[in-house]
């Protein structure tokens, strides 16, 4: 069956998300994960060995086939590259071991694997530009270098928006990501909030806004 003309089609067909592009859409999955089970540790009522399973489960087989996407580009072998599906192994491995456990145990097993999932990609993409002899990216002109870390750190699960006596704060770490960076990067398009999903900053207090990158934040990002 051949494929029809460029010009037959009547919309665009987006291409498939790339290997570490995956990746990153993986750790913003954790993440979510992860957020779910701080707000359910954080309720009155005793949670269930199978309260988070599913969610487990679907990360695990999300993880397998992002090592799948990876081999598929058939790069030459390399510590690097071996290392990293490890590293991906271990990442499913953790994550259906966790859905068998009660909720405080399970949170403990995914703990790291946002930031897990980030490093894999930055490592892939290096790989991959330096098997395939290309150039490194064109760096993308809208963002600053402030900006692109911040990136980073939102990929990694490392930010959280709030407000208290009507002024707006953000939780980080180091490198610190600032209100006026979170907007500017808001109005790109390429970060959004997700209101309340994440734990409260102290005992008692409401809870927080995730900060994840969208789609076109992701693909800036790779």
């Amino acid at each position: 069956m051949t494929e029809p003309p460029a010009e037959a089609l009547l919309f665009d067909v987006p291409p498939p998300p790339t290997p570490v592009e995956r990746l990153l859409h993986l750790a913003d999955q954790y993440t979510q994960h992860n957020d779910a089970l701080d707000l359910l540790l954080r309720t009155t009522a005793p949670s269930e060995p199978d309260t988070h399973a599913d969610s487990a489960l679907r990360l695990a087989a999300d993880t397998q086939s992002a090592i799948k996407a990876i081999q598929g580009e058939r790069l030459y072998e390399s510590v690097e590259l071996a290392e990293t599906v490890m590293r991906l192994q271990q990442l499913a491995f953790l994550a259906t071991a966790s859905g068998g456990l009660r909720a405080g145990t399970a949170r403990g097993l995914t703990a790291l694997a946002p930031e897990a999932a980030v490093n894999c990609a930055v490592t892939l993409a290096a790989e991959t530009r330096r098997r395939r002899w290309a150039s490194a990216p064109v760096a993308d002109q809208r963002l600053t270098a402030v900006q692109c870390d911040a990136l980073a750190e939102i990929a990694r699960g490392h930010v959280v928006a709030g407000s208290s006596l009507d002024r707006e704060f953000t939780r980080s770490r180091e490198p610190k990501v600032l209100t006026s960076t979170l907007r500017a990067l808001e109005a790109k398009g390429l970060v959004e909030r997700t209101v309340n999903s994440a734990h409260a900053a102290y005992i008692g207090g409401p809870p927080q806004d995730r900060v994840r990158l969208t789609a076109p934040g992701i693909t800036s990002l790779a």
